[in-house]
């Protein structure tokens, strides 16, 4: 019996040896290149994330193709969808274009209009700045303001008197604007 307990107490020591041998390793790895492990753990981590979604929609996308080549009919009513949508917002781009292009006729022959009277009135021997008149004050009736002179009310007041120069130094007030000293300044 005494060579099986020899086998016995010798094996607890081999792994006991061997294990401390292992965190002898593992910790001098730790010690020394700790930090680049972890780095290198969390950029295999977050490389497995984006890489699992970009798998999970790639598959995605290939069961939508095998699902709609299996239905031709959901692509042509998609297709005929998206063309009617198209034609309607040719439509309405096609009408705002239209009404610009009105008002642009509109504005041009605003301008033509104006051109001409300036040019009669010129003729005539007028003023022709700012004597043209809009449409709507021509339709209404009434005394036409170029020919009532135009008067000043009575109850207004001047604000300063007549006289008022403000850089004379009168007229009230306690400021009033001096020249500066000439010469060189005091201080050295």
């Amino acid at each position: 019996m005494e060579p099986n307990d020899e086998s016995l107490s010798a094996r607890p020591a081999l792994e006991t040896e061997g294990l401390r041998f292992l965190h002898v390793t593992v910790g001098s790895l730790l010690a020394s290149y700790g930090w680049y492990i972890v780095f290198v753990v969390i950029v295999i981590f977050v490389a497995m994330q984006k890489l699992s979604t970009r798998l999970s929609a790639w598959r995605q996308r290939q069961q939508d193709r095998a699902a709609a080549a299996e239905e031709p009919d959901i692509i042509v009513k998609r297709q005929e969808a998206l063309a009617a949508a198209r034609l309607k917002m040719q439509e309405e781009l096609n009408v705002q274009a239209e009404k610009h292009k009105e008002k642009l006729r509109q504005l041009q022959e605003e301008k033509r209009r104006q051109k001409i009277e300036m040019w009669d009135s010129m003729q005539e021997g007028k003023s022709y700045k700012g004597n043209t008149k809009k449409p709507q004050e021509e339709d209404s009736p009434g005394p036409s303001t170029s020919s009532v002179p135009l008067k000043r009310k009575p109850d207004k007041k001047p604000l300063r008197a007549g006289g008022y120069n403000p850089l004379s130094g009168e007229g009230g007030g306690t400021c009033s604007w001096r020249p500066g000293r000439r010469g060189p300044s005091p201080g050295g």
